[in-house]
C-alpha cells in the first residue's frame, strides 16, 4: 500500500547545536536505510519550512507506523498520513500507453 505523509519537524529552539547535528546525521542515515528497504519511495521538501511531503510503501499500517517511528526526528514530528489508491486516469493511461511517465 502507498501512503502520502506530510511531516513537519519542530526541533526545540534551545537544542544544543552538536545534538542537533548528530540527530540530523542519524535522521539522514535512517532515511537512507528506509529508501534501501523500499519503505520511503520519494520525498520532497516544502520551500521555506522544515517540512516535507513523502510517499511511503508498507504492507500494513503497523509496518508504516514502525518505519516512520524509527526516524530519529520522530519525537519532534507533526505528522499527517493519507492512504493512496490508483486514480482512474492512471489506470486508463497504463492500459493505453504502458507505465506512467517517470517524474
Amino acid at each position: 500500500m502507498l501512503f502520502m505523509a506530510n511531516i513537519t519537524v519542530n526541533l526545540p529552539g534551545d537544542m544544543d547545536p552538536a545534538q542537533k547535528a548528530a540527530l540530523t546525521e542519524a535522521e539522514f542515515a535512517r532515511a537512507m536505510e528506509l529508501v534501501e528497504a523500499g519503505n520511503l519511495r520519494r520525498i520532497w521538501r516544502v520551500v521555506g519550512e522544515r517540512s516535507n511531503f513523502s510517499v511511503w510503501q508498507a504492507d500494513t499500517l503497523e509496518e508504516l507506523h514502525a518505519a516512520i517511528g524509527s526516524l530519529p526526528f520522530h519525537p519532534f514530528m507533526q505528522l499527517k498520513v493519507t492512504p493512496l489508491i490508483d486514480h482512474p486516469a492512471t489506470e486508463k493511461w497504463e492500459r493505453e500507453h504502458g507505465p506512467w511517465p517517470a517524474l
